[in-house]
């Protein structure tokens, strides 16, 4: 690294956080204000009234109307969660080990809302997407973090969303408890993909149907700001997107895969009392929204941060701003193409790829003209900024990995990649992601027609994809599972072992792999897939009773028992995990715990337990005898003891 690009940049994040220490105010206030966040996903600033006036969004231009806006403000990383993530610790996702949904936020970082209720404030949030869920860390510092879901998308039978207005209802009700002062954030959902507006809502044109999902998340949000401003005077608002929407710019349908300004530039307001309204077109950064929050509460920095205050733009003294680092992973973990990196500053942009990216922003805002062949000089000096902090350590390593049943969600809402290996690539020698728009759109077929079960459909797509990307671990992975639900076990079992091989910190290949390993009789190869599924999963229960299951087949039962123990430690009220825990207990010889267990899987789901024979029979064997009998007599046809049930019913009469 050179010494004199480190010391610029340096220099830069010094100017910013001097001015935000001398404007400061000295100590804490008096009297401490309530502060309402309110984030919209998915959100293009074009889509709203204030900024283009293509779209009837009333209440938040109000909004904007009465605070200071920043129409053009930058998101570090297209994608829900890490961009949160970095919004509420203002550190960069990179700098947490984040890169992508279905990762977890590390121990490490305070957060906006611990540091507010350390200092007296209740602290509540209302999420709407399951990128969002309390699984994933967010909820720290939250005393109260609602992030129930009421909605399945488009095809899908699991909830994994719920609609603003019935976020809003929640955070309305929580609202009229009257606990003062608030830090209240809500999280809308609604632009995001399948786009399901109302028909009176879907607006002209290609975009319509994305635009009237604003509008309905307008409608909400006018909602929400005004029970918020009831009875809290002195109430701070900042709104903001998280990232945009790509609707077919540069050959991207949504987000996360590019980095062009179409998934990166995001609306951004703060109405603070007091402050004058105003606009700035400035890049300001989303990571810089909680140091400017602290500063403007009289609160101390935070002890890790990227970010800075804004104090000098909102008080129009300085209308400069830090460097925006940018960069996605998704392509590297979805299909392992090149990951891509940007620096957005004074109005140009360099995106690091294979073939590198040069646009003039304020003479072509589509970049659609890319310069780096013909200005060098340029994307050097962007080049000598964006290095210093790419190169910055991590402050925190992310959670354990998103669990099978976490990635098949995020997958559901679009999210390929789904936070399922945070391996690093190779610096060279990967795929650009812009040759891949075409592979790209053959394996996005491929898993939607895996969803809809029409697995000769998705192998096919699959299997074209790989003549032409044999080490895609997306194709792999998904054609393995597509091979496996078909009952190809074989084929199966030898596309997941080229995809385990691809990425070999996939906990979802291995645990495919064990089941098709299973299937095939090969007990000992599986109990080593499990293992590893485990080791990578360690707070995942279906990981831990799959590892129980390989090793009852090999006959190692004591350790099959102890696995299945792990298993119901993690999820104790799972009556079929608890069912298959006193199968093992039995198998060991252990009644008197098997009979515990299987009256206990009992009461956790009386309706559907199927062993009341077999509860029976351990009882029986144990001289309970009256319990037996009444367990013996529940036994019914169909179930795997009957006949032995009844037998030995007639034996205790």
């Amino acid at each position: 690294m050179r010494r004199g690009a480190l010391a610029a940049v340096l220099a830069l994040l010094a100017a910013c956080r001097q001015r935000q220490e001398t404007a400061a105010p000295a100590g804490k206030p008096a009297a401490q204000p309530s502060v309402l966040l309110l984030t919209v996903d998915t959100l293009r600033p074009d889509a709203l009234g204030w900024v283009s006036g293509r779209n009837d969004t009333p209440a938040l231009d109000r909004l904007a109307a009465q605070g200071f806006r920043f129409p053009a403000a930058v998101s570090p990383v297209p994608l829900t969660f890490p961009s949160h993530a970095a919004l509420m610790t203002g550190v960069l996702p990179r700098r947490l080990g984040l890169r992508d949904n279905g990762q977890s936020l590390g121990a490490a970082p305070e957060t906006l809302a611990s540091l507010l209720r350390a200092r007296g404030y209740s602290t509540a949030a209302f999420v709407s997407g399951y990128p969002l869920a309390r699984a994933f860390g967010l909820d720290r510092g939250f005393d109260h973090y609602d992030d129930r879901m009421t909605a399945a998308p488009e095809g899908e039978d699991e909830l994994l969303e719920r609609p603003a207005r019935e976020t809003v209802a929640a955070a309305i009700e929580w609202l009229h408890s009257g606990k003062r002062p608030f830090f209240l954030w809500v999280h809308l959902y609604d632009p995001h993909y399948p786009y399901t507006p109302p028909p009176e809502l879907v607006k002209p044109g290609p975009r319509g149907r994305y635009d009237g999902e604003v509008a309905v998340a307008d409608r909400s949000a006018g909602e929400l700001l005004a029970a918020a401003e009831q009875g809290t005077p002195d109430l701070i608002t900042v709104f903001a997107g998280d990232h945009g929407e790509s609707l077919g710019e540069h050959g991207e349908g949504t987000h996360g895969f590019f980095l062009y300004d179409a998934t990166v530039l995001v609306p951004l307001v703060f109405r603070i009392p007091g402050l004058s309204t105003g606009e700035s077109r400035a890049p300001a950064r989303l990571i810089d929204v909680t140091p400017t929050l602290l500063d403007y509460l009289g609160l101390a920095a935070l002890s890790s941060t990227d970010g800075v205050s804004l104090r000098g733009v909102l008080t129009h003294a300085t209308e400069q701003v830090a460097p925006a680092y940018i960069e996605t992973y998704q392509p590297w973990l979805s299909y392992g193409w090149a990951p891509l990196s940007a620096l957005r500053h004074s109005g140009w942009k360099l995106i690091l790829a294979p073939r590198p990216e040069l646009y003039d922003l304020g003479a072509d805002a589509g970049e659609t003209r890319d310069l780096f062949e013909t200005n060098h000089d340029k994307a050097a000096e962007l080049e000598r900024l964006r290095r210093p902090i790419a190169e910055l350590p991590r402050i925190s390593s992310p959670g354990g990995a998103a669990d099978a049943e976490a990635v098949a969600r995020l997958r559901a809402l679009g999210y390929l990649g789904g936070g399922a290996s945070t391996s690093e690539p190779p610096a060279s020698g990967l795929r650009d992601p812009k040759d891949g728009r075409r592979l790209r759109d053959l394996l996005t077929e491929g898993d939607e027609r895996l969803r809809r079960r029409d697995y000769a459909g998705a192998v096919a797509r699959f299997d074209a994809a790989l003549a032409e990307d044999p080490g895609n671990r997306f194709a792999l992975l998904r054609s393995g599972m597509a091979l496996l639900a078909a009952g190809r076990d074989a084929p199966a079992a030898e596309r997941l072992r080229r995809a385990v091989e691809a990425n070999p910190e996939q906990p979802e290949a291995r645990g495919a792999l064990a089941r098709a390993l299973l299937r095939l009789g090969r007990a000992g190869e599986a109990v080593n897939e499990a293992q590893e599924a485990a080791r990578l999963q360690p707070r995942r229960a279906a990981a831990w009773a799959d590892l129980g299951t390989a090793l009852g087949q090999e006959r190692r039962v004591p350790e099959a028992v102890k696995a299945l123990e792990h298993a119901v430690e993690l999820e104790p009220g799972d009556a079929k995990l608890v069912t298959r825990l006193a199968f093992a207990e039995h198998a060991a010889g252990r009644i008197a715990e098997a009979a515990r267990d299987l009256a206990r899987a009992a009461a956790l789901d009386e309706a559907h337990f199927a062993h009341a024979g077999a509860l029976g029979i351990l009882l029986a064997d144990l001289g309970r005898v009256e319990e037996a009998r009444t367990w013996l007599a529940r036994s019914k046809p169909g179930e795997g003891d009957y006949a032995a049930a009844r037998r030995r019913l007639e034996g205790l009469r």
